[in-house]
């Protein structure tokens, strides 16, 4: 059963920061080392000094980014830069952004959501994690005892769960309404009406909640939740560290968009790669796609179209570098199951990120389970003509393009509990951070 309350959120005060967009961010694991000085140095109060600070060679157990979020965490509540709301409320959301020639618009909901263990089949993860993120990550939260970023979730819904909310939000001006700095507009409202609370808790009480983005935050919290139970006397099921905040959309959602998470590799045995073409014959149909200066652009453009046809048909697109042309890999019928059949499951073996990962990484390419977790070998990005580029111009020594994962399978190896590769999905946009903060600790 999925607990779904609204909560005291800690906000911004907007006569203490100005505009909301000079102090969130995106989500931690996406800001590159430039961005994150960019944001340090956007506004003295930016939500990057708590989210991920800045190490440095000084740093000790007593004073490094962790204990400095948490004092700054400390500072910025005593001097009224943050506040927490002095009731319960739902924090409906909106953003609006471009997408494919249109303006797409999804909605959320910011709650407060009950922790579950993912045997128990009320809150689903689909994607693996990274042991040593989960662990820098727990050092955060023991430090500062707060959720500083939502857990990006989704749920299937017909019977259009939040209606009732955008209703009482109908008509009335957002608490905060900023555009960031890709000009997506961010909009919140508060809703304080206790009979729509219980409404939305109850229509979502027997719903099962999929993860769609923050699977080591989810999991850090379950850590912390037993070290706090462990540490702390009295513990019970009313203390915050039962709780998580969740960023809730509808599966039904036509802004939820999922794109693919393209791979670009650093380094490739040159034995591997010379041989590929002759070694993939035994997996793969082949069509190539040649190309000169003068008209790389033009045929790149074919090349991506073809690829985003034969969604569905497990093809992945395939660029080396110094090769002048593109590859469209199609997997023959039954490799998976021939091969790998005895390793995953079927739903699991029909992942166009699974036959990446287990014929061409690791079959034709020779990576191993190590090399797959080396986030210095292997460099990802969810926009295709990036990824190539990095190619072309010599970055890297490989790519490989891929069709987004349908939300069915997302859906499917969730409610089987089975999980997908590593990046499998990326959830676009990503929910900003600093609209709402949730501490972990009673009211005093």
């Amino acid at each position: 059963m999925a607990t779904v309350l609204p909560f005291k959120g800690i906000v911004y005060n907007p006569a203490k920061v100005g505009d909301p967009a000079q102090v969130v961010t995106p989500p931690y694991d996406v800001i590159s080392s430039v961005e994150q000085q960019t944001f340090y140095e956007r506004h003295p109060h930016n939500v990057i000094r708590l989210i991920l600070g800045k190490s440095g060679t000084r740093d000790s157990l007593t004073d490094n980014p962790h204990s400095r979020a948490a004092a700054a965490f400390r500072r910025w509540l005593a001097d009224g830069i943050l506040r927490q709301d002095p009731t319960p409320v739902f924090y409906l959301t909106s953003v609006d952004f471009p997408f494919a020639g249109a303006i797409r618009t999804r909605m959320g909901l910011i709650a407060r959501v009950g922790l579950e263990p993912f045997e128990k089949g009320i809150i689903l993860p689909h994607e693996r994690t990274y042991s040593a993120v989960k662990a820098e990550r727990l050092g955060l939260m023991k430090a500062c005892h707060a959720n500083f970023s939502p857990i990006f979730s989704i749920y299937p819904d017909q019977d259009d769960i939040l209606a009732s909310l955008r209703q009482a939000a109908a008509g009335t001006p957002p608490d905060m309404d900023f555009r960031d700095e890709r000009e997506h507009r961010h909009r919140l409202w508060r809703i304080s009406d206790p009979a729509r609370h219980g409404l939305v808790a109850a229509q979502m009480r027997d719903l099962p909640i999929y993860i769609a983005d923050g699977h080591h935050r989810y999991e850090t919290a379950l850590a912390y939740r037993d070290w706090v139970a462990a540490n702390l006397p009295g513990f019970d099921a009313r203390h915050p560290a039962n709780f998580i905040m969740m960023y809730l959309s509808s599966m039904a959602d036509p802004g939820l968009i999922i794109l693919p998470t393209h791979r670009m590799l650093k380094r490739v045995s040159p034995m591997a790669a010379e041989a590929f073409g002759a070694r993939a014959q035994a997996f793969f149909d082949f069509r190539l796609f040649p190309f000169q200066r003068e008209n790389i652009t033009a045929v790149q453009t074919i090349f991506l179209g073809a690829l985003e046809r034969s969604a569905g048909q497990n093809s992945i697109g395939a660029v080396f570098k110094d090769r002048s042309e593109f590859l469209l890999l199609s997997l023959k019928p039954g490799v998976m199951a021939q091969f790998f059949g005895r390793e995953e499951a079927p739903e699991v073996n029909a992942l166009d990120v699974t036959v990446l990962t287990r014929v061409i990484l690791t079959e034709l390419l020779g990576f191993t389970p190590a090399d797959l977790d080396d986030k210095s070998l292997i460099a990802y990005s969810s926009d295709s003509r990036e990824a190539i580029e990095a190619v072309l111009q010599g970055r890297c020594e490989a790519g490989f393009i891929l069709n987004p994962t349908p939300m069915a399978q997302v859906k499917q190896i969730a409610e089987k509990g089975l999980i997908m590769p590593r990046k499998s999905t990326f959830f676009y946009p990503k929910v900003i951070t600093g609209q709402v903060l949730n501490t972990l600790l009673p009211e005093q």
